[in-house]
């Protein structure tokens, strides 16, 4: 055996048992995900309703972890494409639509699947549009054009009443039909059967996160990494820019419209407050606390941000109330914990920059970057300019 080979077993064996450890969390974390609901029925919790909005952001902060872990590219509007999706849903499924009320939609495309996989499609074609003007931009310059994009969406939908419902919205949104299981247990999908809605959105979950991760590890996937390290040195390696970085902005899109068509069915009603800009904001962040191109590192930014949001805020305020209470203190008998959300996501980020500048879990490519090989490289990062004068200009004397 060469001494190449030889050097090489151990990083093999120490991957092979890294892929083996991460598989056995994964599958830990799946089972107990799988029967949440019971436990929540049990420990009468009453969360699983929180639990399925979380669930649908998750799924939103991984699509949004392609255009931005990925391929690189900062997208601020990343909303729109999720009130797309939602809207697509309603305007096939619910009976108030003028596209359903006019014999304009076929009535295979009012079924609730049906539609939800034509949202995907149309989101992904707003993507590509969104994306083809935006192909010679980058940095901030992107970002201004997607916020831009974040923006005009929703007021759209606020503005074009007959077509949108306006404010309002629309309601009467399709449900998945019911079916029974060999068993004879019915399985249905109204607002009171929350543990079949889980379920499926976990399902919905778990297939997001098996497609991004083959679109990762695909020959596309390498073409987003080398876009996002240097354009010009990927284009000169053969790599089509405009199709690859088309390819980011739709399938990104893609799943944000299939995660809004999915909440619009849950919720059975859409409108367009449900969709604005501190969604794309709080998205963002999800990713960057997770890790920028690790989808797990994804999954467990938006789970704690999202849990904070949705379920620890309100039991902070129980026990901040109950301080007010025994102290005296009127601020702290009516005050809201919910109403700082925004400063309290600020000030995380704020740190997590300064301690932990790749995220909770970065990517291993991330984490290279984050990471000097030796001291001697730590060091001349952190010199400063002055220093580096003064150590290469010669001494008064030698000058002379």
């Amino acid at each position: 055996m060469s001494q190449l080979a030889i050097a090489a077993a151990p990083e093999d064996l120490h991957e092979r048992q890294e892929s083996r450890r991460r598989r056995l969390w994964l599958s830990l974390a799946l089972i107990v995900a799988v029967i949440y609901p019971f436990i929540d029925q049990a420990l009468n919790f009453n969360r699983l309703g929180a639990w399925i909005a979380i669930l649908v952001f998750v799924i939103l902060a991984m699509g949004l972890n392609i255009v931005v872990g990925y391929a690189g590219l900062l997208d601020l509007g990343y909303a729109a494409f999720f009130i797309i999706g939602a809207y697509a849903n309603a305007f096939m499924t619910s009976p108030n639509s003028v596209f359903v009320m006019n014999g304009w939609v076929p009535p295979f495309l009012q079924n609730f699947w049906t539609a939800m996989a034509v949202s995907w499609i149309i989101a992904a074609v707003f993507g590509v549009l969104l994306g083809a003007p935006t192909l010679r931009l980058r940095g901030d310059y992107l970002a201004i054009v997607t916020l831009g994009f974040g923006e005009i969406v929703p007021n759209f939908f606020v503005n074009a009443e007959n077509v949108t419902g306006g404010p309002g919205g629309l309601s009467q949104i399709a449900v998945p039909p019911a079916f029974s299981l060999p068993g004879g247990r019915d399985i249905g999908f109204t607002t009171t059967d929350q543990e079949h809605w889980y379920w499926l959105i976990l399902a919905v979950m778990v297939f997001t996160v098996f497609l991004i991760n083959r679109l990762y590890d695909s020959r596309l996937g390498r073409a987003w990494q080398a876009i996002r390290e240097d354009e010009i040195a990927a284009s000169s390696m053969g790599v089509n820019l405009v199709r690859t970085k088309l390819w980011a902005f739709a399938l990104g899109a893609s799943f944000s419209g299939f995660a809004g068509a999915v909440y619009a069915g849950y919720l059975t009603v859409v409108y367009p407050d449900q969709f604005e800009f501190s969604v794309s904001v709080l998205l963002l962040c999800m990713v960057i606390l997770g890790g920028l191109g690790n989808i797990y590192g994804v999954i467990v930014g938006s789970l704690i941000i999202q849990f904070f949001d949705r379920i620890l805020a309100e039991e902070l305020n129980k026990v901040l109330h109950w301080i007010g209470g025994q102290t005296g203190i009127e601020v702290l008998q009516t005050h809201n914990v919910a109403q700082d959300r925004f400063l309290i996501f600020g000030l995380a980020l704020v740190l997590l920059m300064l301690l932990r500048p790749g995220g909770l879990f970065p990517s291993k490519q991330r984490a290279a970057e984050m990471q000097p090989e030796s001291a001697d490289i730590s060091v001349a990062e952190n010199q400063q300019l002055y220093d580096v004068r003064a150590e290469n200009e010669p001494a008064l004397g030698e000058r002379a």
